[in-house]
């Protein structure tokens, strides 16, 4: 039976190259990080509970990657480039079969990103993950959700919808081949987060945030703390080729108010249209225009003949949905 610490030393402890940013990682009871002149540290913590957030016997190594996915994502949502991370791991038990592949998928992300474990916390009980993570971004510089303007487009990253799709594949809301579910459950499992797009709309986005609960739920934060409403052109949200070819009213929820996409949501004026499009381009994100930010509060869902229309949805909620 492993012990805690070499359970660390085995599956969490790196040797990485010489960086002067790290003083001090693993090893001590804290860790010594200098941040970089005239940078801004951004600061992130997300949990993953078993059989709330994730299956019971969900894949260790997509597990891996998706824990620190969804933290990126919140930095790509800031347009901070990453830093470093902490881990706390409560674990049924130190199981090599399930440690080994997990801290591989944890750690290809990471090295993918050149984001730094540099500490955290073990002990034994019910499986629950838990990251913090670091970012740096130049002052000034940050994506935030108070900064949406009146006339500022809205836009969205990707495709989203595909995870909630694989979702309903498995509680057996609807059928899905082996392969169509696959593709779908890939995008649900290991989410990509778009820290090049993030650090490329710096100077041009407004207002950003990850979409992690569905689109209406999260733009509503946006909406909410910049004091403004919106509408959304519904039938022009990017939902994925699977997802494309289910009926409207599935595509239209899942769409909306699936969650777990961890695509970014984020407002830009008019007259950045070419330059958005261009920070598409040039991360590799395929960006769509879904709508506008207007004066009256509230969100207004409409049709492609942009009429309004009346959908009862609400995104997640980690107390109330079930």
């Amino acid at each position: 039976m492993l012990s805690e610490f070499d359970l660390i030393k085995h599956y969490f402890v790196q040797n990485y190259a010489e960086d002067p940013r790290f003083a001090l990682g693993i090893g001590d009871d804290c860790a010594l990080v200098n941040p970089a002149p005239d940078m801004q540290l951004a600061i992130s913590s997300d949990m993953l509970v078993s059989g709330r957030h994730f299956f019971l016997d969900a894949d260790p190594y997509q597990l891996g990657h998706k824990c620190l996915a969804v933290n990126l994502s919140d930095l790509a949502a800031m347009g901070a480039k990453p830093l470093a991370f902490t881990l706390s791991l409560s674990l049924p038990e130190a199981n090599p079969a399930w440690l080994a592949p997990f801290s591989q998928g944890l750690f290809n992300l990471a090295q993918q990103h050149h984001c730094r474990l540099i500490g955290g916390d073990t002990t034994k009980g019910p499986l629950n993950i838990c990251i913090t993570i670091f970012g740096e971004v130049p002052p000034n510089s940050a994506l935030r959700r108070d900064a949406a303007q009146v006339g500022d487009d809205i836009w969205v990253s990707g495709n989203i919808g595909d995870a909630r799709l694989a979702l309903a594949a498995y509680w057996k809301e609807l059928p899905l081949s082996t392969e169509d579910h696959r593709i779908a459950a890939t995008r649900m499992h290991t989410p990509t987060p778009r820290i090049a797009l993030g650090i490329a709309l710096r100077g041009i986005a407004n207002a950003a945030l990850d979409i992690s609960d569905g689109l209406i739920g999260d733009l509503g934060h946006i909406l909410e703390r910049s004091q403004v409403g919106a509408h959304l052109y519904v039938d022009d949200l990017p939902a994925g080729p699977i997802l494309q070819q289910q009926a409207q009213d599935k595509r239209r929820e899942f769409c909306l108010a699936g969650g777990d996409d961890y695509e970014l949501c984020f407002t830009a004026p008019v007259h950045q249209r070419d330059a958005v499009i261009q920070a598409g381009l040039t991360s590799q994100t395929n960006v769509t225009r879904i709508g506008s930010i207007e004066v009256s509060k509230g969100l207004r869902l409409l049709d492609k003949n942009h009429q309004e229309i009346q959908l009862a949805l609400r995104s997640f909620d980690h107390f109330t949905t079930e």
